[in-house]
């Protein structure tokens, strides 16, 4: 223990032991048993103001200032009805609803603006009580 911190400890702590932290309280007892004058002198000067803070009374408050405090408080508004949460699960199934179509629709627009080759050869769309135009007979 050195003389600053035990200057430390009691100026942060006070002049009782009990109050100062229990890991260094030992060592700052034994430095003040071995530095007895200087010990005493920053001891007696902490008990004063100990003595002092230890005076002080705080009354409760009185009725005129708790009257005040309570008409001056804000007013708790109440909470809004849950009805109005169904609008926001609304709006982002019909913002899904409406970019799916749009999508759709692009989709469509681009597949029926390009040229897209006959699937069929001509030969089997025509019946085959009109006649067709292949030749089956080698088959």
């Amino acid at each position: 223990m050195t003389p600053e911190r035990f200057h430390q400890i009691v100026d942060a702590y006070g002049a009782d032991p009990r109050r100062w932290p229990q890991q260094e309280r030992a060592a700052a007892q034994a430095w003040a048993t071995q530095h007895r004058v200087e010990a005493d002198t920053v001891l007696a000067e902490a008990a004063g103001i100990d003595a002092w803070l230890a005076a002080d009374k705080v009354e409760p408050p009185g009725a005129a200032l708790l009257q005040r405090v309570l008409a001056g408080a804000p007013v708790r508004q109440p909470a809004a009805p849950r009805r109005r949460w169904w609008w926001s699960g609304a709006a982002v199934a019909g913002v899904g609803l409406l970019g799916g179509a749009a999508g759709a629709f692009a989709v469509s627009f681009f597949v029926l603006t390009e040229t897209v080759p006959p699937v069929h050869e001509s030969s089997y769309l025509t019946s085959s009580f009109g006649g067709t135009s292949a030749d089956w007979s080698g088959e």
